[in-house]
């Protein structure tokens, strides 16, 4: 059997339907087929922190993920939001006066890319705390507090010497299951199809793609088509021929029922930025700094550990997140986490949440989910054309796939169609890497930038 489509994309995660979404709806492509073996959004998409942010130090990806935010910031009004978005923010704290000036410094570098203005304040007074549900107060860049009474005031059940906090204004979450069933309805409306397959080959003659062959047999008549098969692209790219240059991190969350109700269900995201010990009691700490397999659990861990409130399912739970365990490996399935990771998150999230030592008792059998940050080097995507004609990318969207959806959808269905394009485009380019070596790549590795 054969069939034509004007455009193929390769996965269905959050970009591929995002960038379906934006041909269809934006740009008027009708004939849009997505392929990919698993049901959409399953194989990482659903299993991030679903959040946003627009805390950004590199201009480019600042406008990239600004422009990303309005786009869904117009989804949520067209759906009634039924996105479920919100604009929380991120709140950034910490229990050392000698990061307050470092926190500063980040703030004024995004104000300095047009992210807003930072507000000091010296009590609670002027402070304008953020709404639960929806998307106001309308205010972007930050405020600083730095009244430490203040902080515990707010926060009562964050650890009492939390000296300091940052609240990041345009930033929080949505859902993502309810994002990813509107955008497909919308595209289905549109005449596009989903087919649930799996492309054993893409069909090229003299460079230029002239469609693809699924397992079942079936082939697809297209000249154009868009990888979009988030930590598979490495594999998918390999039909064209190509190498493409990203590398792959796993990461996790543990979501936990939080059946003590330590954590306010309409807290915002809360990130502790100093580096942490593992909160053990002293025989506790002793029984595993003598075992070497254990050493790391009593040692030093990086900043960054996050959690959100997450109701769903009728259950109040909340998500733990910390990206400290940065190796590149190969996207492997099914997903194999380090055992004592939700221990690890729990005894990390009890120096900033103190309440959390109600879980410690259960925490081996705490559900962990996750999935790969597709990286390159730069930490930036991969969007726009590939060498072979009629090919293209949506990918490299590393820990940033849902809040950079938008824009990435829009910028690629503006690459397929030949439309105007936004001056980040080139940032993005599959060619920016073109007559670099491995060690020019190496050297310019930056594969942390901008992340939390």
């Amino acid at each position: 059997m054969s069939n034509k489509a004007e455009v193929v994309i390769c996965g269905a995660g959050i970009a591929g339907v995002s960038a379906a979404y934006h041909l269809s709806l934006r740009h008027g492509v009708r004939d849009i087929v997505l392929v990919d073996e698993r049901p959409p959004l399953s194989l990482t998409s659903a299993y991030g922190t679903e959040a946003y942010r627009n805390w950004w130090p590199d201009l480019p990806m600042f406008r990239f993920m600004d422009r990303s935010i309005g786009l869904m910031e117009e989804l949520a009004r067209e759906s009634n939001n039924a996105i479920r978005m919100n604009r929380r923010g991120y709140v950034f704290l910490t229990g050392d006066e000698n990061r307050v000036q470092e926190l500063t410094e980040e703030a004024d570098a995004v104000s300095s890319l047009d992210g807003g203005a930072l507000r000091v304040h010296r009590d609670a007074g002027s402070y304008v705390p953020s709404r639960p549900e929806g998307l106001e107060p309308d205010l972007t860049g930050a405020d600083l507090l730095l009244d430490e009474d203040a902080v515990n005031t707010l926060f009562p059940f964050i650890t009492d010497d939390a000296v300091a906090m940052l609240h990041v204004r345009r930033c929080g979450w949505l859902d993502v299951p309810s994002l990813g069933r509107w955008m497909l309805d919308r595209i289905a409306s549109r005449g596009g199809r989903l087919v649930q397959d799996r492309i054993s080959r893409v069909v090229t003659v003299n460079n230029r793609v002239r469609g693809v062959t699924l397992e079942s047999g079936s082939v697809l008549e297209t000249g154009k088509f868009v990888l979009a098969a988030g930590p598979l692209v490495p594999e998918a790219g390999r039909m064209l021929g190509l190498d493409i240059p990203v590398f792959m991190e796993l990461h996790g969350k543990v979501v936990v029922e939080d059946r003590a109700g330590v954590l306010p269900p309409e807290a915002p995201m809360l990130i502790w930025t100093d580096p942490i010990e593992l909160v053990w009691d002293n025989d506790e700490r002793e029984t595993r700094s003598a075992d070497p397999a254990t050493r790391y659990l009593t040692e030093p861990f990086p900043g960054g550990l996050h959690i959100r409130p997450r109701f769903r399912d009728g259950k109040q739970t909340f998500l733990g997140i910390w990206t400290y365990d940065i190796k590149p490996r190969k996207a492997e399935f099914p997903l194999e986490f380090d055992p004592a990771y939700p221990v690890i998150i729990l005894r990390g999230l009890a120096r900033m949440i103190p309440g959390m030592r109600a879980y410690f008792e259960t925490a081996d059998a705490m559900q962990v989910d996750g999935g790969y940050y597709c990286k390159t080097v730069d930490n930036r995507p991969l969007i726009g054309p590939l060498p072979v004609e009629g090919a293209y990318i949506a990918g490299a969207l590393s820990g940033y796939g849902v809040m950079g959806s938008q824009a990435a959808g829009e910028l690629i269905a503006a690459q397929v169609t030949g439309a105007a394009l936004p001056d980040y485009a080139e940032d993005f380019s599959f060619g920016r890497f073109d007559g670099l070596s491995s060690d020019d790549m190496l050297k310019m590795r930056d594969a942390t930038r901008g992340q939390l």
